[in-house]
């Protein structure tokens, strides 16, 4: 308690190695920078306040293995931070290709553009062989991982508590799927639960693991942004998606295009900074856009009601007003673009082009 990873860094470095740490006297302890009373007085009775066998058993029986920064396997990337996590408890594991990784992360509040098109990135990403990490959170995060999946491909989540309280507790299921082929992580004990401060420090591991961040959609207020900061001190390249005008879940992603992050449509922009690891006639992408295959001929009012609608929700009245056609007709017409799969309702009488289509 009370030791932060780069206080423990400093102890190391002062005694040497661990062992010799606990074995160190108070007046030997509070001479290393940082360290005051009380917490040399937490080292030193460690033993009380800590049980190590408790703490390996419970993970053990997770079926988590426990990295520390000197193990050959703790990822690369995250060793070159200033700060990077001294334990790291894993359910699945670690790859060599893990060292070509992109984080894709956003707000828990979005909308179905911003999730599809994270999705679609993830899944474009993966498919190039690039390791997708994001932080397992309701939404763009979400997407994300789903998006990687589907490639298939790897991809790593990283939470803000413990095993034994993982948050959101709906995605479990995602978790699981995840460590079949990738890895789940966290620096935090089996019992830690997810409180709000332990979110912006997972944040600097998210960046630290990636060669870029890519905000999917974000607040100017929000994770996302703070994990965007921890990408720019860390060295990192900055992505961000842009999104409508007057959207409020896009305001930050605006405001880092206005500082320098580049714009991304596709796959092929975020990959373009990387050329030299990933060669464009290497990679064989998802084109993001058009329908696979045809667009069904359409007739006069169908065409005119589908060219209305994009990746963005609209209502049926504002499909109503700017069409000029009588409700009953564009209730008819969108019924039979939906037969079509050409485009999809959602809950509240809103349309949106279907995703092949967007």
């Amino acid at each position: 308690p009370l030791l932060g990873t780069v206080r423990i860094q400093l102890l190391l470095k002062r005694f040497g190695g661990p062992e010799e740490v606990l074995r160190a006297k108070a007046d030997e302890l509070v001479r290393v920078p940082g360290i005051d009373k009380k917490i040399s007085d937490s080292i030193l009775n460690w033993q009380r306040l800590v049980s190590v066998e408790e703490e390996l058993r419970t993970a053990k029986e997770a079926n988590l293995r426990i990295l520390t920064f000197l193990d050959d396997e703790y990822p690369e990337n995250l060793k070159q931070v200033y700060d990077p996590p001294i334990i790291l408890y894993v359910r699945g594991a670690f790859s060599p290709e893990d060292k070509h990784a992109i984080a894709i992360v956003g707000t828990r509040r979005s909308t179905l553009y911003g999730r599809e098109t994270a999705a679609r990135l993830a899944r474009q990403l993966a498919s190039a062989g690039v390791t997708i990490v994001s932080g397992l959170a309701r939404g763009i995060d979400t997407a994300a991982h789903e998006g990687a999946l589907q490639a298939p491909g790897r991809t790593i989540g990283v939470l803000g508590s413990g095993f034994n309280h993982p948050y959101p507790p709906e995605n479990r299921g995602l978790m699981e799927r995840i460590a079949e082929s990738g890895a789940v992580i966290t620096e935090f004990p089996m019992n830690a639960n997810p409180d709000p401060m332990n979110f912006p420090i997972r944040n600097r591991v998210i960046s630290g693991l990636s060669l870029g961040v890519v905000v999917g959609e974000a607040p100017r207020h929000s994770g996302a942004m703070i994990t965007a900061t921890h990408a720019l001190n860390q060295n990192r390249s900055v992505f961000a998606v842009p999104g409508r005008v007057d959207s409020p879940t896009f305001t930050g992603n605006h405001r880092l295009l206005k500082e320098g992050a580049k714009l991304v449509e596709n796959a092929e922009d975020i990959l373009s900074e990387f050329e030299y690891l990933f060669p464009p006639e290497s990679l064989k992408l998802e084109k993001g856009r058009g329908p696979r295959g045809p667009i069904p001929h359409l007739d006069e009012k169908e065409q005119k009601v589908f060219n209305l609608l994009s990746a963005e929700e609209k209502g049926i009245e504002e499909i109503i007003m700017q069409s000029g056609l009588p409700a009953k007709e564009v209730s008819v017409v969108l019924l039979r673009l939906e037969v079509k799969r050409l485009i999809r309702q959602l809950p509240g009488k809103k349309f949106v082009r279907a995703a092949l289509m967007a």
